[in-house]
């Protein structure tokens, strides 16, 4: 998966919070609206999202966090560390019964 720059990510989400404030000032300015939609657009595509609220809480989460954490939650896979530990296999399992009475 390919991530933008965390600096662009920061930039646009500036811009996008941004045209909201202006947007919820002005609402029935057709020029802000478009612009405040250009903007979340532009997050949607950097963030891989379909929705502009989607793309800003995802680009929050990207620049709060390190790149290898924002990975496993976009995976949905939990940490190596959450993950419950196994024993061996049952082939080793049998091996070791076998030959355990000798």
């Amino acid at each position: 998966m390919l991530l933008p720059a965390k600096a662009e990510v920061a930039r646009h989400l500036r811009r996008y919070r941004a045209w909201e404030r202006a947007m919820l000032a002005s609402p029935d300015d057709r020029r802000v609206r478009s612009t405040f939609e250009d903007s979340g657009y532009t997050l949607c595509v950097l963030m891989g999202k379909r929705c502009a609220r989607e793309a800003a809480d995802a680009a929050e989460r990207y620049l709060c966090t390190s790149l290898g954490t924002y990975l496993r939650e976009q995976s949905g896979r939990p940490h190596r560390s959450a993950v419950p530990r196994r024993g061996p296999p049952k082939a080793a399992q049998a091996h070791r019964r076998t030959h355990a009475g000798r």
